[in-house]
């Protein structure tokens, strides 16, 4: 299975829960011609009147510029990992598995699939934590082809 893996800056913005929030946080960015991979926005819990919108990637000096001007930073301080690739049954899982049978604890987690592909962005407490779960996914994503590859071996014996 063919998977990428990219670290990533989201950038950030705090702004109050009102109706067209995430519609005047993009807007600069659009006009820039900022082309988007991730974008969250969600109420703060306990806090109703609060919303975060999160984005990535904001790359070359127009678009953060515009990131800038709609009052967004890259100041989210959580090191983040951008997944993506074929999707199977499982995968979820899997990923889940392989970093927690190391110890490590994610910040957060969005995955979604559309079609037959996937994409997560996974956030780490740690620089390291990020660094070694990277290589985690990589090897737990493969995992099945090998077991599937070792019985159709076993089969033709």
């Amino acid at each position: 299975m063919a998977i990428s893996i990219k670290k990533i800056t989201l950038w950030r913005r705090d702004l109050d829960n009102r109706p067209g929030a995430m519609a005047r946080v993009l807007e600069p960015l659009a006009r820039s011609g900022a082309d988007l991979q991730v974008c969250m926005g969600y109420r703060v819990p306990g806090q109703e009147s609060r919303a975060v919108v999160e984005l990535a990637p904001v790359t070359g000096s127009k678009a953060v510029k515009a990131a800038r001007d709609a009052g967004l930073s890259a100041a989210s301080g959580i090191p983040t990992l951008l997944v993506t690739g074929d999707n199977r049954a499982g995968l979820g899982h899997d990923l889940a598995r392989a970093i927690a049978g190391a110890g490590i604890n994610m910040a957060f987690l969005m995955a979604l699939v559309v079609g037959k592909r996937h994409s997560s962005v996974i956030g780490f407490e740690t620089e390291a934590d990020a660094k070694a779960a990277a290589r985690l996914i990589k090897k737990a994503s493969a995992a099945p082809k090998k077991k599937a590859a070792r019985k159709k071996a076993r089969r033709k014996k």
